[in-house]
C-alpha cells in the first residue's frame, strides 16, 4: 500500500524475500535498484515508457530459429562484449560475442573440408593449433566455424540461394592439436537492419558494418572453451565494429600465398589465400583446495 516515489525501490526489492535462489534473488533486487534509478534519472512520460516496451515487443518478434534480435540488441549496445570481458580469464585467446547467426548443430567435416559449398572465389585456406597456455598441443580439440560467405550474407539469410550448412563446420584438431580447412575470404558486412535494431541504428546515426571474419568455438578437455573471431587485417570497419567485438590480438593477417607445395598439401590452386592461427585455451578452474588446519 501507499507505493509511493520514496518507497517503491524498497518495496519491490521486499517482494522478493523468499526467493529460494540466492543468485537470482540477487540479481532481481540489483536490477531493480539499476531500473528504479534509470527511471527516476531519466524520468520518462508514460507515453515513452510505452513506446520502450512496444520496442522489445517488436524486437521479441522478430526472434526465431534463424535471427535473434535480442543478441543483435545485446551487441549494438556493448553489453555482449562487456559480459565476454568480464567473464575474461586474462590468458589464452581473447573472447569476444557469439553474435546472432551462430546455429548449433553445424556439420561434422573432416580436416582439409571445405566450408564454401558454393565453390565460388578465390580459394582460403586457414590452419593453425589448438595449444593449452604453456604452449602443449591439445590433441581432438574440437573447433565450430561459420561464417559469411563473399557477398557478407550467411546461409541462413538466404535460404534457397546459399544451402545449409554452407560457411559452417564442425571439426577436430588431429594428434598434435593442428587444424585446417578450405574456405574463402570472408566480406565485411552489415547486420540485419530490417528489424527494431536496424531503426534504433538509424536513429542514433550509427553505422550497421562488421569487419570480415570467421567465427571459432574452441573446446578441449580441461580447458575452458572459448568464443572467437578471427578478424582479417585491412578490413574496412575494424576501427568501428558495430558490435565492439574487435580486438588487436584476434586481427589475423590473410596473406596471398604462391606457394605450390603448400597448395597441394591443402588442395587448392596458386594463387590462394592463407591464414595461420594459434588458439589458445586457458586451463578449467578446478574446485577450490579445501582449508587444512
Amino acid at each position: 500500500m501507499d507505493f509511493t516515489v520514496d518507497t517503491a525501490t524498497r518495496t519491490v526489492v521486499e517482494s522478493f524475500r523468499d526467493t529460494g535462489d540466492p543468485r537470482l534473488r540477487e540479481v532481481l533486487e540489483s536490477l531493480t535498484h539499476h531500473l528504479h534509478a534509470f527511471v527516476r534519472d531519466v524520468r520518462p512520460t508514460p507515453d515513452e515508457w510505452a513506446a520502450a516496451v512496444d520496442f522489445l515487443t517488436a524486437v521479441g518478434h522478430r526472434c526465431d530459429d534463424t535471427r535473434q534480435e535480442f543478441v543483435l540488441l545485446s551487441d549494438v549496445l556493448g553489453v555482449s562484449m562487456l559480459v565476454e570481458t568480464l567473464d575474461g580469464v586474462g590468458e589464452g585467446t581473447e573472447s569476444t560475442v557469439l553474435g546472432p547467426f551462430h546455429q548449433s548443430g553445424s556439420p561434422r567435416r573432416d580436416l582439409g573440408d571445405s566450408i564454401d559449398l558454393l565453390g565460388t572465389g578465390r580459394p582460403c585456406v586457414v590452419s593453425g593449433r589448438v595449444l593449452a597456455t604453456d604452449g602443449t598441443p591439445l590433441p581432438g580439440a574440437e573447433l565450430d566455424v561459420w561464417q559469411c560467405d563473399e557477398q557478407g550474407f550467411y546461409d541462413v539469410q538466404q535460404p534457397g540461394v546459399q544451402p545449409p550448412g554452407n560457411g559452417r563446420g564442425l571439426f577436430r584438431a588431429d594428434g598434435e592439436g593442428r587444424f585446417w580447412f578450405r574456405t574463402v575470404v570472408p566480406s565485411p558486412y552489415p547486420i540485419p537492419t530490417d528489424g527494431p535494431v536496424g531503426a534504433l541504428l538509424r536513429a542514433t546515426g550509427r553505422h550497421p558494418y562488421r569487419p570480415a571474419h570467421i567465427h571459432f568455438i574452441v573446446s578441449a578437455g580441461g580447458h575452458r572453451p572459448v568464443t572467437t573471431h578471427a578478424f582479417v587485417a585491412g578490413s574496412p570497419y575494424l576501427d568501428s565494429d558495430a558490435v565492439f567485438a574487435v580486438r588487436q590480438g584476434l586481427i589475423a593477417d590473410f596473406a596471398s600465398s604462391d606457394d605450390e607445395r603448400a597448395a597441394e598439401r591443402f588442395g587448392v590452386p596458386v594463387p590462394f589465400t592463407h591464414a595461420a592461427l594459434d588458439l589458445v585455451l586457458a586451463p578449467q578452474p578446478g574446485p577450490p583446495a579445501e582449508h587444512r588446519s
